[in-house]
């Protein structure tokens, strides 16, 4: 079954890729309790902080654009960062319903 919201970002994405533009995918691989997106939610991101898609939502989306335009400034290819209730960057993020989750950075071409 196709996902068309996974095709409209990806279709997003290349749009950017061939206007050359530096693209990050970040991909829920793992949640834990409360978590506001599903494991293969999928959000894109580009070298200007332009996104579509959703990982989370509020400030947690904030802080991974920072974290993919972080890849893109670093020239790494991948990334997987996380965010758990018991560390006070989920509260500083906006993480404080309980849940836990790890995203899956990736520069792709």
């Amino acid at each position: 079954m196709k996902n068309s919201f996974d095709e409209k970002i990806l279709d997003e994405a290349k749009d950017w890729i061939e206007s050359k533009q530096q693209v990050v995918l970040a991909t829920v691989i793992q949640t834990w309790g409360s978590s506001p997106r599903a494991v293969g939610s999928r959000m894109i991101v580009n070298d200007k902080g332009d996104f579509s898609g959703s990982v989370s939502g509020g400030c947690v989306e904030t802080a991974v654009v920072r974290e993919c335009i972080n890849l893109i400034k670093e020239k790494k290819i991948c990334k997987k960062i996380e965010f758990k209730v018991s560390d006070q960057n989920a509260w500083d993020v906006g993480l404080a319903c309980g849940g836990e989750i790890a995203i899956f950075l990736e520069q792709i071409k």
